[in-house]
């Protein structure tokens, strides 16, 4: 069974920074990628950043340069760091695994529950 579970969420200031983990067991690294999602009330969720298991990575354009995902192999760990977040950051964060390294939420097939990033002007 196929888990990703996330951890790192909360409420920081603009300017402020956080470190989502995704915990991920039950799954063996494959072809696709895995991906950090985020979805706030009212919109669509989009992705946010993805790598795949070459360590190519890609991000949306709003948050290049502040925003970077990683992989530890060793601790099956997904990791999103975030860094001068602005308050258009703010949503509920989702690590999600086997999907389209460039396609949106539908193509990916296991996904963690969300940990909520707040921040305030």
């Amino acid at each position: 069974q196929v888990q990703l579970v996330e951890s790192g969420g909360g409420s920081v200031q603009a300017g402020g920074t956080l470190r989502l983990s995704c915990a991920i067991s039950g799954y063996t690294y494959s072809s696709y990628c895995m991906g950090w999602f985020r979805q706030a009330p009212g919109k669509e969720r989009e992705r946010v950043a993805a790598t795949d298991s070459e360590g190519h990575t890609s991000y949306v354009d709003s948050v290049k340069g502040r925003i970077s995902i990683s992989y530890d192999i060793a601790k099956n760990t997904l990791y999103l760091q975030m860094n001068s977040l602005k308050p258009e950051d703010t949503a509920m964060y989702y690590c999600a695994a086997e999907g389209d390294c460039a396609g949106i939420a539908g193509t990916y097939k296991y996904w963690g529950q969300g940990t909520q990033v707040t921040v305030s002007s």
